[in-house]
């Protein structure tokens, strides 16, 4: 998720300035003139975003997540599945661009076997549905003979390890005692760490974190972003989870650290692309991947810290 003074997102990925909207870094190559060459030049307003848009998306979003967790589990597998399949597609239509042509077929299957394999048989069953995935796409695209295999194999284990086999870490948390409340405090706290960041970068941003990759991020958003998320963390673990209030303060720092690294390693993704946003299906957002992109290196963390530091697991 974008924040501490993000990128405006909204526009398909050949439509729009860079994610941060600044020009490529100077001394660039050939290769950055093309990326520049594929973008038009946009003023993003300060705000980055639209804001009534992103929040009524956003609060529709969470209502979803939360009800199908309030619903039965196997409704929150199945919506995570569907994101995962959504983000999928929208990196393969990302990695067109640079002509890598991922096998959506074996990489899609592979995206609605893992959270399904996470669910009904843990962490094992999870990485052998990794496994397999990535054993598919091998022979899948070794059995066509047109030209860039190498590349679309690569890519296509990329993607199948970083969206729906990190993103499937979620569903592990459903295995442990209170898993629903485990799940919904985790959400929370990626959602308080993109408000927090987001506001306060906006507000006071001054220091970039990572000029290179993302320049709007700033070191005051990160820092709102800690000091948002261990308040909703301390919150959340003595109220939900009935735990004592530091391991929120640890959920918080891990997450909003983990959730950071998640954003800026899809904007240095997208920057080498050349594109601003995966795609424009989110108003006010940009893609799924866009929102996607920190919980995928959050939930691992979270499920770490849980099963060390909270007792309990079934």
């Amino acid at each position: 998720m974008t924040h501490q003074g993000s990128e405006p997102p909204g526009s398909s990925p050949v439509s729009g300035p860079s994610e941060d909207g600044d020009p490529e870094p100077a001394g660039g190559s050939s290769k950055g003139t093309g990326r520049r060459s594929l973008r038009t030049k946009v003023s993003p307003p300060k705000a980055g975003r639209n804001l009534p848009a992103a929040i009524g998306v956003g609060l529709a979003l969470i209502i979803l997540v939360l009800v199908g967790l309030v619903i039965r589990p196997e409704a929150f597998v199945i919506l995570v599945a569907l994101v995962t399949v959504v983000g999928v597609w929208e990196v393969s239509r990302a990695l067109a661009f640079r002509n890598i042509h991922l096998p959506l077929v074996p990489v899609i299957a592979g995206s609605v076997a893992m959270p399904f394999a996470a669910f009904y048989g843990g962490p094992e069953s999870l990485g052998f549905a990794l496994a397999a995935s990535a054993v598919t796409v091998l022979v899948w695209r070794a059995l066509d003979d047109s030209e860039g295999a190498a590349e679309s194999i690569l890519g296509g284990i990329f993607t199948l390890s970083w969206i729906p086999f990190l993103g499937s870490f979620a569903v592990l948390l459903l295995h442990e005692e209170d898993g629903s409340l485990k799940v919904t405090t985790v959400l929370l706290l990626v959602v308080a760490n993109d408000t927090f960041g987001y506001l306060v970068g906006v507000l006071f941003g001054r220091h970039p974190m990572a000029p290179k990759i993302s320049p709007k991020k700033s070191w005051e958003g990160f820092a709102g972003s800690v000091g948002g998320a261990a308040v909703v963390g301390i919150a959340g673990t003595i109220l939900l989870l009935d735990q004592p209030w530091w391991i929120g303060v640890v959920l918080a720092v891990s997450l909003v650290s983990a959730a950071t690294m998640g954003d800026l390693a899809e904007s240095m993704i997208k920057r080498e692309l050349g594109i601003k946003d995966m795609s424009n299906i989110l108003p006010g957002h940009g893609g799924v991947m866009d929102r996607l992109d920190s919980i995928v290196f959050a939930a691992p963390v979270a499920f770490i810290v849980i099963s060390l530091l909270m007792p309990g697991q079934v």
